[in-house]
């Protein structure tokens, strides 16, 4: 028996809630003997950890960098090892793209290129309303190939959804994308014989976008990832049997929230909005997923003060989560993303469970290095599924 089966086993339906506050690319590396975790001040989060119990999670296995839809589907209690879904399919659908059975879908980015090599990777993050403009702009000017339809859908700042449709697009395709600046853009290449067309399809497209993009100042060709298209996954209401909402207003997180069945909620652009939302839909659901992004930002950016302030923000907004009562009450992360590295990496996630249920441990401040000394210990995320519900009485007993 696997997790899955197990789970459909033992959840059960009940009134509790439960509250997973993602603060994206959360954990840091130290710059001075000390992480940005480490450097804010975060009294409320503090004082959360004092009343909970903390641990350490890995989102894929100890040692492997995820990306982000691996890490979120860690934590929804999906094995990353089994679902496979490409970044492409969560942007498509986190930005309301009709995706059908013959479309192949990807996430793009609007780039700088430079005396043949890519000098910044998100074009100086443009505004949305320019990505807008050259996405129209290109719709409208780009030439289409026989038995193929290419269609670019804006999202936000430099990021946009790529799609083409056609018979005999498969998905089986390396990024586009060389995933550090100073480096020349790589073409796509099939990784199965099936993708050797789309594989064709898309260096034509970048060639083309290139061509069209070459008087723009700073976002002058694509860079893409993620090719996907439309796969079969089991909902969280069928897993769980929990009514799951998706409070977030990035297009990747909500697409992969309404892959997994959550009912994803309309949220503006300000971190304001995201807790006004769970304190208004409170009522109507007893799973909530909730989605802070500006710590990942600035890690990626490599701006650890960006990131400090980013974390005291958000910790001046944990009081109204524990306002609402939630039975169960989780602040960790997809995955570290520390600002001395400019990415993603595979440094475990401070994790922080909160809930009358709860065994206490002597963790006090809400750091990495604390969270190492804390109760549960260095475990997988795919098991913090099993103890929110557990915390939040969802699970009946196993077994005689």
């Amino acid at each position: 028996m696997n997790w899955e089966e197990l789970a459909k086993e033992l959840a059960q339906a009940t009134d509790s809630k439960i509250v997973l506050m993602v603060v994206d690319g959360l954990g840091g590396l130290p710059v001075n003997g000390k992480t940005e975790l480490e450097t804010a001040r975060h009294p409320n989060l503090d004082k959360l950890a004092g009343e909970g119990i903390c641990g350490l999670t890995d989102p894929v296995y100890p040692g492997i960098t995820p990306g982000s839809g691996p890490a979120h589907l860690s934590l929804f209690g999906y094995d990353p090892l089994v679902y496979r879904l490409g970044r492409g399919i969560l942007e498509a659908l986190g930005s309301g793209v009709d995706v059908g059975n013959l479309d192949l879908v990807a996430r793009g980015n609007f780039a700088t290129l430079r005396g043949g090599v890519i000098t910044d990777r998100r074009a100086g993050r443009i505004p949305t309303s320019e990505t807008e403009r050259l996405c129209a702009a290109i719709n409208a000017k780009l030439p289409q190939r026989p038995g193929t339809k290419v269609s670019l859908f804006p999202g936000k700042e430099h990021r946009f959804v790529f799609k083409v449709s056609g018979q005999g697009l498969a998905d089986g395709l390396s990024d586009a994308d060389p995933q550090k600046e100073g480096k020349p853009p790589v073409p796509v290449q099939p990784t199965r014989p099936d993708s050797k067309q789309a594989a064709e399809v898309v260096n034509a497209f970048v060639a083309d976008v290139t061509a069209l993009l070459r008087d723009e100042a700073k976002a002058n060709t694509v860079l893409m990832r993620g090719f996907s298209k439309f796969p079969s996954i089991p909902t969280m209401g069928q897993l769980f049997k929990i009514r799951p909402a998706a409070i977030a207003n990035y297009p990747m997180y909500k697409g992969l929230a309404k892959l997994v069945g959550m009912d994803v909620q309309s949220v503006g652009s300000e971190t304001e909005d995201l807790f006004r939302t769970v304190e208004s839909r409170f009522q109507d659901f007893d799973f909530f997923y909730i989605h802070f992004k500006r710590t990942d930002s600035a890690g990626e950016d490599g701006n650890f003060e960006a990131k400090v302030k980013a974390i005291e923000e958000f910790d001046a907004f944990v009081p109204r989560l524990t306002a609402l009562k939630p039975d169960v009450l989780v602040v960790t992360s997809d995955h570290s993303t520390p600002s001395l590295l400019k990415g993603h990496s595979w440094h475990p996630n401070p994790f922080l469970l909160a809930a009358g249920t709860a065994m206490t441990d002597a963790v006090t401040r809400f750091t990495e290095r604390d969270c190492s000394r804390g109760g549960l210990g260095r475990f997988p995320s795919l098991q913090a599924m099993a103890l929110m519900l557990a915390h939040a009485g969802k699970l009946k007993k196993y077994g005689a």
